[in-house]
């Protein structure tokens, strides 16, 4: 196999890479810094769709980790992104909270729950069954199904939480429609994400903490891949998928002296 092109740009999961339940991880700081110094184009992905860059922006400055809001990149950015190339100024039913809402109004849809081009179904920590009801009856009629993200759980202090896929899930029973998910594993999210910095998947590098999303993500996009052993996935778990990623480090601080 040809060698790879040296890395000139960055992309990295947020959770269980450079924080962990609202805590950052060693080296994070480090190797944000060494980031910014350095010019190289970067961005900090996340399939959470709850909030705003400037929302996430300001929670990572509160764990010292300086991330400038042009830097942020989340499964809700991309689905707006999709839908602007897809069908520009078209109009949604969204189930979702401000990340997904702000994301899309910025692109110009019209948020509405009369005959809307698209259902949008986001993270959310208040799903309702009224909601979820409305949802199946519009894509009945004709909506266009979209998920931020096939996430099926999601993390919380008190244990796992349903999450945007096993929600999606109840909806497809409910209509026999199968959604489209822009977020990872989707290269759709790399591959956007990237062009918002002007990067190229071929000098590029993908840092995440799941096989399943971040590392597949990553080379179905053409990017070289590392698994930090900080998050989900654990290093005896690795031989299980039939792809590998390009390294396997302890954590982010083993990442800084590549930058």
């Amino acid at each position: 196999m040809a060698d790879r092109k040296p890395i000139e740009s960055w992309l990295t999961d947020m959770d269980g890479v450079l924080i962990h339940e609202g805590v950052p991880i060693p080296g994070a700081d480090a190797f944000i810094k060494k980031l910014r110094e350095s010019g190289r184009p970067f961005l900090v992905l996340t399939n959470n769709s709850i909030y705003t860059g400037r929302d996430l922006h300001a929670r990572l400055r509160r764990m010292g980790l300086e991330v400038p809001i042009e830097n942020i990149w989340t499964s809700a950015l991309a689905t707006a992104q999709f839908l602007d190339d897809q069908r520009p100024n078209g109009s949604a039913y969204v189930i979702g909270e401000a990340g997904l809402t702000t994301a899309l109004h910025d692109i110009g849809y019209v948020l509405t729950d009369h005959e809307p081009d698209y259902v949008v179904l986001g993270e959310t920590r208040t799903y309702s069954f009224e909601a979820m009801t409305k949802a199946v009856r519009l894509i009945n009629d004709g909506a266009r199904f979209i998920c931020t993200n096939p996430d099926e759980t999601g993390p919380s202090t008190e244990g796992p939480l349903p999450a945007t896929g096993a929600v999606a899930a109840l909806i497809t029973k409910a209509t026999g429609k199968q959604p489209y998910f822009a977020g990872k594993p989707n290269p759709l999210m790399m591959r956007t994400g990237l062009n918002t910095i002007g990067a190229h998947s071929e000098s590029s590098a993908m840092i995440g903490d799941r096989m399943d999303t971040d590392v597949l993500a990553g080379m179905e996009a053409g990017m070289q891949t590392f698994l930090v052993l900080t998050g989900l996935t654990r290093p005896e778990q690795v031989e299980n998928f039939p792809y590998r990623p390009s390294q396997v480090v302890d954590s982010i601080a083993d990442l800084v002296d590549l930058v």
